[in-house]
């Protein structure tokens, strides 16, 4: 069944703790924390992303990963595991080189986090073949990174749909996980192709019904044979 992780980048900070608790009772797999660092995205909303990782391990039960929008990802590192995070993903393109992408996942890897490594929508798909077997998810970008709200780039369907491939054929088992502009139309595309976790914001955050807005993104969906 397809996991669903709620982005918490436009939940305003007075609704906060009320938003963790009826998102929670949805149902979902994960809290999502976009962390902005205003140098690799614009805009800079870190000490909100820090508090808000403080009052979920304080009050919540659902697990939270972190997803790093950031220059200097390993900085950060350790506070998110401090506050429980799970899973935590870095951008490939924030790395100077190969040797810092391998020590950022050997040092999460050894701190019992899974690691994940996650691709802007300019980024070739090929260029995470290389650390596969090191981590446990790939986190594909289907908007600009660091906006909420955003229209769904379809060019996200064949970097899925290749690396799915691609796992499949070297028998490598990972996590896909898809980030932006995820509705109950997008989620069937992306799920068709091969994603296993999606991040929905402003779907489930504007909807009447959190349970409803969880439950359509989740709907299982028989996939199509792709040529």
């Amino acid at each position: 069944m397809t996991e669903i992780a709620v982005s918490l980048l436009d939940v305003e900070e007075e609704n906060a703790v009320s938003y963790f608790y009826n998102i929670e009772t949805a149902k979902i797999d994960y809290f999502h924390l976009d962390v902005n660092d205003g140098k690799f995205v614009d805009n800079n909303n870190m000490e909100k992303m820090k508090d808000y990782a403080l009052k979920i391990n304080t009050v919540c039960m659902t697990p939270m990963e972190v997803h790093l929008m950031t220059e200097t990802p390993k900085e950060y590192f350790d506070y998110f595991m401090d506050q429980g995070a799970t899973r935590i993903i870095f951008h490939l393109e924030a790395c100077k080189d190969n040797e810092e992408i391998l020590s950022n996942i050997k040092y999460l890897n050894e701190n019992g986090v899974r690691a994940g490594i996650a691709i802007s929508p300019e980024t070739s798909i090929e260029r995470v073949y290389d650390y596969l077997p090191y981590i446990h998810m790939v986190l594909i970008m289907s908007v600009i990174p660091g906006r909420g709200g955003q229209k769904f780039i379809p060019e996200a369907l064949r970097k899925i749909d290749k690396l799915k491939k691609y796992c499949k054929d070297n028998n490598i088992d990972i996590d896909i996980e898809v980030d932006g502009g995820i509705n109950n139309v997008t989620c069937k595309d992306a799920t068709s192709y091969g994603a296993t976790t999606l991040v929905a914001g402003r779907y489930i955050l504007d909807s009447d019904n959190y349970s409803e807005a969880v439950r359509s993104l989740r709907e299982e969906y028989i996939e199509e044979e792709k040529e």
